[in-house]
């Protein structure tokens, strides 16, 4: 069975974070240049929060909130889910489907942080993954193997 360890192993474990008293533009400024959708708000090497796309809509542009007079801590997701490299890929997706996130952060059993995992990275492993198996059976059922 796949887990979110399998997709780390493929995706490395580096993660984008900010502290909660950067300005909500410095998050959208790192998020832009980097092509991500999150960030983790670390305080120290503690999560306190998550800093998405839907919090610069909701939260400032919504309200209409100056960005750079806006300390992430402000508008940040507080209540942030993790999971364990030892879940299934099937478990992470349907607590991203139930709980409407997109992004996981990966904890070890002392709340260390491993990685992060997206929704993207979900289906691009579990596309890879249908590939592969199609060409097995392409194979297999064309004598080829």
């Amino acid at each position: 069975m796949a887990t979110v360890k399998d997709i780390l192993a493929v995706k490395g474990s580096r993660v984008l974070s900010i502290h909660p008293d950067a300005t909500a533009l410095e998050g959208a400024q790192i998020m832009n240049e980097d092509k991500i959708g999150a960030l983790l708000v670390m305080d120290e090497d503690r999560i306190v929060g998550m800093f998405t796309e839907r919090d610069i809509l909701r939260r400032i542009v919504a309200e209409e909130r100056s960005p750079s007079h806006t300390h992430v801590a402000e508008v940040m997701t507080t209540e942030v889910v993790c999971c364990k490299p030892q879940t299934s890929i099937a478990e992470a997706r349907g607590a991203m489907k139930n709980r409407r996130i997109r992004h996981l952060p990966v904890v070890n059993d002392d709340g260390q942080l491993l990685g992060l995992i997206s929704i993207g990275d979900l289906n691009a492993y579990e596309s890879h993954n249908h590939e592969v198996t199609i060409h097995i059976l392409e194979e297999y059922i064309c004598g080829r193997a």
